[in-house]
């Protein structure tokens, strides 16, 4: 008997009939990987302290029913349990949670004049924020065998000075990965993607939005070519969350334009 493998059609929307959780997902990184997973044919309920960036998408997108916000804070877990019970009440269903909100700015200040509320406030918000989601989303994503992606950044592997309490958490994040897939296997996948440098100036509400200002240099410096957008992060977030993506779980996958196997030397 031979056994012929046969050429499998990849879907056109691999997301239709999908609703995905996305925290942070008014602008940035996580409006990108919204408009991802709409243009996809999935449906999002996106999650950000921001009302007035959240409303707008809505506003902007002109979805329908496919797309929903709520004012959410990872931090707070009755937050976080309002926020997926009101997705799971929309849609019926959840299959897939990407863990995106945090604080961006990693520079902090010296490590010996950092305080414990800063340290704090950026492990509540980057990483027990993706354990309350995660925890409080697993039950229906099981039902789903839906997936979680957790977004990381190539901090979590090299540093600038001063960056101890955001490095800390995103490094928390690859380690939370890998636990979490183990446990919550074969039901739910979990995998992390880490951006580099990603220009989000135009991925802002609209009062903030503008042209993001880089030079040719900035540019030149990535083997890529160029500087991130939210689309790279998007397309990535799009194929880990979809059935095209089955086998793969505990991963982290680096989106940098090729950065941190770029030599560097002073």
């Amino acid at each position: 008997m031979t056994l012929t493998p046969a050429i499998i059609d990849h879907h056109p929307l691999p997301l239709r009939d999908r609703a995905v959780l996305i925290t942070g997902g008014a602008q940035g990184i996580g409006r990108g990987i919204a408009q991802a997973v709409l243009g996809a044919g999935g449906s999002v309920m996106i999650g950000d302290l921001d009302v007035e960036a959240g409303r707008a998408c809505l506003d902007e997108w002109k979805v329908g029913s496919r797309a929903g916000f709520s004012r959410l804070d990872v931090a707070k877990e009755n937050s976080v349990q309002r926020w997926i019970a009101s997705a799971h009440k929309r849609f019926g269903h959840i299959d897939g949670l990407v863990n995106n909100a945090g604080i961006a700015d990693p520079h902090r200040g010296k490590l010996a004049e950092l305080t414990l509320a800063s340290w704090n406030r950026y492990i509540a918000t980057n990483l027990t924020g993706a354990f309350l989601c995660s925890k409080h989303a697993l039950p229906a994503l099981a039902d789903a065998h839906g997936a979680i992606v957790n977004i990381a950044s190539t901090r979590a592997l090299q540093s600038e000075p001063d960056t101890e309490a955001y490095a800390a958490t995103k490094g928390g994040l690859l380690a939370l990965t890998h636990a979490m897939a183990i446990s919550a296997g074969p039901d739910v996948r979990v995998n992390a993607i880490l951006p580099g440098w990603i220009a989000t100036d135009a991925w802002r509400k609209p009062a903030a939005r503008r042209a993001p200002k880089l030079s040719r240099q900035d540019h030149a410096q990535h083997p890529a070519g160029r500087v991130g957008t939210p689309e790279d992060i998007g397309g990535l977030a799009v194929y880990l969350l979809s059935a095209q993506a089955s086998f793969i779980t505990g991963q982290h996958f680096t989106v940098d334009g090729g950065m941190t196997v770029k030599m560097q030397y002073a």
